[in-house]
């Protein structure tokens, strides 16, 4: 429903990079977008709600972990600078100017 999440392209840098497969990299960005959904149909009031939300997608992240691994990637720098700058941008985009980016992703294991 959110118009400039609409057109953002998440993960941009890894779809760019060929270390990073696309398959894996695409399903990183349907957690992004089911983060997106959620985060439209929950409506969180507070951040204490978002944080609640964004520790559910670093989850699936961390399990999608192996999959990079296996894919012979991994989640390294660029792949956490992006991820990290993909949920700041949502977070802000449905007004959480006020969060903080490491805590957004705080429970990573990567």
């Amino acid at each position: 429903m959110n118009q400039h999440v609409a057109a953002h392209a998440f993960l941009h840098e890894l779809y760019e990079d060929d270390y990073f497969p696309n398959h894996v990299v695409d399903k990183g960005r349907a957690i992004l977008v089911r983060l997106c959904e959620h985060i439209e149909a929950e409506q969180p009031k507070d951040l204490a709600a978002l944080y609640v939300l964004t520790d559910a997608a670093t989850d699936e992240f961390n399990l999608l972990e192996a999959e990079f691994e296996e894919a012979g990637s991994e989640i390294e720098t660029t792949a956490r600078e992006a991820i990290g700058e993909d949920f700041w941008f949502i977070a802000t985009s449905y007004g959480f100017i006020d969060a903080d980016s490491e805590r957004l992703i705080a429970n990573r294991e990567w």
